[in-house]
């Protein structure tokens, strides 16, 4: 099969969150299984140029309607970690991808609708007609939209799209300058609520909605979250538009890729170690305590790695950390803050604790320390209030921390409680789950597995060996999305 991917996101060279790391990994995990990947990027300034090999102009007047008129786009190819990608460069004053930054513009939605359509003028002009296209968030909502209402018509209509939605709370909300923009123009034609017409503001128009209903088939990453999209109010107001569409709709869990995270080879590992010889997460923990000026006392170590912000319980991690200390326990938080008020809060709390030789607190993101953190943790947190799929969690088993999570999401679809999992034997469970968001439920699952790690150090080893032994690699999810793709080619 020919399979491209069109997203916002590609891992190293472009990330701001998951949504690269799924990808890369996937792109990659699809080429292992013998299908042929592209992927089409937008050309960032302030993207990881450094991981791009043989960096060339592909094509060099690439000219994408817009208004009334048009731009003149540059497209770029080059290869990351053998991925072989191309990057759109817009030529117009707007300086659509020349900010210094991925999002967080007034006009997001138009320089991604703009992406979205140049990804697709530029298929149609190199003439490459995939089997399936995969578009990704709701920065390429759009493009089933103008596949199936123009490009049809021009030569791609035997083309099929795969469309995963990695967070239901970022939607892409706009207005009819969109539609003039892209060409779409019926104002009363998409301003329909069977079409891209808001479920809740009927002046606005939705990208993400317009993905859910062009596309083939739309899927989240897990299949708990979908589960909660379908059922609950987790889908942010598509919950109705879901439920027509839900005949191709589900959820599949996102992997990790296993070689850059293997506590075996590890490049940014001092030892490595293997779930029949723990002695090298020992020294690793050693080797952190030294590096962030932490006491060598026989007790468990904490941590927590990702972002400070709402959807990841900011609330939970905060009193974490002094739970942590009250039970005897050491605490390590990597993680940047997503608001000023939040980053203020963190950064007053490591002042407060920056002479105690249990905790350190690193405000900020360092891809090298975290490998480390993961490697030396006894424990890791992961107390989200929603999480669509999670790699945290996931990491934190290949590496033997054993998870303390919040049961959402694809957090409930990796962890299985020790203690309490009734559908799962005892050798095939691997951490510990709580299901409420106040300091008591987030309390009583840390007591389990720091209780555990003092009173009975043969069974938590055991409990480590058991998460190191599951495989959450890009394998199982590849077939799954070759599934779907075969599905919909011959629909």
């Amino acid at each position: 099969m020919y399979i491209v991917q069109v997203a916002s996101e590609c891992a190293p060279v472009i990330k701001a969150g998951g949504l690269g790391d799924v990808v890369f990994g996937l792109s990659r995990e699809l080429e292992i299984q013998g299908h042929a990947v592209e992927i089409i990027l937008p050309k960032y300034d302030s993207m990881r140029y450094d991981h791009i090999w043989g960096l060339h102009e592909a094509y060099a007047n690439l000219t994408v309607n817009w208004y009334d008129g048009a731009i003149p786009c540059t497209v770029y190819c080059g290869w990351v970690y053998g991925r072989q990608c191309f990057f759109i460069e817009p030529h117009s004053p707007d300086n659509f991808f020349n900010r210094g930054c991925y999002y967080g513009c007034l006009d997001d939605h138009l320089r991604f609708a703009f992406f979205s359509k140049a990804a697709l003028e530029f298929l149609l002009k190199t003439n490459k007609r995939p089997d399936v296209i995969h578009c990704h968030d709701w920065q390429t909502g759009l493009l089933p939209v103008m596949l199936y209402e123009i490009y049809k018509y021009h030569g791609m209509d035997t083309q099929r799209v795969c469309y995963t939605i990695h967070n239901f709370k970022h939607q892409g909300i706009a207005g009819t300058n969109i539609l003039w923009a892209t060409g779409l123009n019926r104002e009363t034609y998409y301003f329909d609520y069977e079409r891209l017409r808001d479920n809740f503001n009927p002046f606005a128009i939705n990208l993400m909605k317009g993905g859910i209903v062009y596309s083939n088939y739309f899927n989240t990453v897990s299949p708990h979250h979908a589960w909660e999209a379908h059922h609950t109010d987790i889908s942010y107001g598509l919950g109705e538009t879901i439920r027509k569409h839900q005949h191709k709709f589900g959820g599949i869990l996102n992997g990790i890729d296993y070689d850059v995270w293997n506590p075996e080879s590890d490049r940014y590992l001092p030892y490595h170690y293997s779930p029949t010889n723990l002695k090298g997460k020992l020294m690793n923990k050693k080797a952190l305590r030294e590096r962030l000026w932490l006491s060598h006392d026989n007790k468990p170590l904490v941590a927590f790695i990702g972002r400070l912000d709402e959807q990841k319980g900011v609330h939970l991690v905060h009193h974490a950390i002094y739970y942590a200390l009250h039970k005897g326990a050491q605490f390590v938080l990597l993680g940047s803050a997503t608001e000023p008020g939040i980053n203020a809060w963190f950064a007053h709390e490591k002042g407060f604790l920056n002479d105690n030789p249990d905790c350190h607190l690193e405000l900020g993101f360092n891809e090298e320390l975290s490998h480390l953190i993961y490697a030396a943790a006894d424990i890791i947190v992961v107390p989200s209030n929603y999480e669509p799929c999670g790699l945290t969690q996931m990491i934190g088993l290949r590496y033997g921390a054993v998870p303390v999570v919040r049961g959402v999401g694809g957090l409930v679809s990796t962890v299985f409680d020790r203690d309490y999992e009734q559908y799962k034997p005892e050798e095939e469970r691997n951490g510990y789950v709580f299901y409420q968001t106040d300091n008591q439920a987030l309390e009583s699952a840390m007591d389990r597995a720091i209780d555990l790690w003092y009173k009975n150090p043969k069974d938590f080893r055991q409990l480590v060996k058991q998460g190191m032994t599951y495989d959450y690699s890009w394998n199982h999810p590849g077939t799954a999305y070759v599934g779907v793709y075969d599905y919909i080619r011959h629909r």
